[in-house]
Formats: C-alpha cells, structure tokens, sequence
C-alpha cells in the first residue's frame, strides 16, 4: 500500500466521479423508458416480436429480434431419463461448500488437506456519497 500523505486524491475529482456517477443513473433510466416506448411503437407498427425499421428525421431507427433457445433443465433431464436416454444427460462433479464446511468443522477433512483447491477472489468497488 502507497503512503496516502504522498498521494492525494483531490476533492475535485472525487465531487466529478460522484456527479458523473450519478448522472449515468439518470441517463440509463431515460434510456431504458426510452426503449420502452420505442418496443412499444414497433410493437403495434409492425407487430409484437417483428422486426422493423423506421426514418424519423435524419434517424433511422431498427428493431432487433435476438431468438435463443435452451432446454429446462430438470424437466428435460426427467423426460430423458423417462425415456432411458441417460446418455443425453451430462453429470457434473462439483463440491458442495455447505458439506465441505460442516466436515471441516466436524475434522473429517482439514484446511490443510484442502488448500490448494480454494478459490479466493476479491473485486474492487468504488462509492462516492455526499456527506454534508
């Protein structure tokens, strides 16, 4: 860590992150009623999930329709197994931290036995707030 008496933040910049902060809130919530009432126009313009295109202006604004599909997974591995097509369905090993917990405290297992196989991670998060 770096002596704080050598390096200064100075108020200035600390106000402008936390005016700026504050005004991307502002913005993303103008932008998201924004798209709202845009999905709204092509909805009755061109019909609910269509894709379309309009000229407003010297605008030209689209709608995108993105499609995915997945299949659910408890509903679809019981239909499987239903139909014994157990080779459809993938198992996955992975430990259970609430058992791992409680057999460490019990001394089944020990921290030491398990220590190169924690994951320790760490993330960094900046909060600015007015404080008169």
């Amino acid at each position: 860590m770096s002596d704080s008496k050598t390096f200064q933040i100075p108020e200035e910049m600390v106000a402008r992150y936390a005016s700026l902060n504050e005004k991307a809130k502002r913005i993303e919530e103008e932008l998201a009623e924004m798209k709202k009432i845009f999905n709204s126009f092509f909805d009755h313009s061109h019909g609910k999930l269509c894709k379309g295109e309009e000229r407003i202006g010297d605008y030209k604004i689209q709608r995108q329709i993105r499609h995915s599909e997945q299949y659910h997974p408890e509903k679809t591995v019981k239909v499987l197994e239903d139909l014994n097509l157990t080779d459809c369905i993938i198992s996955v090993k992975q430990p259970d931290k609430q058992k791992i917990d409680a057999a460490l405290t019990l001394g089944m297992v020990s921290e030491e036995e398990l220590k190169d196989c924690l994951i320790k991670k760490s993330s960094q998060a900046i909060v600015v707030k007015l404080i008169k």
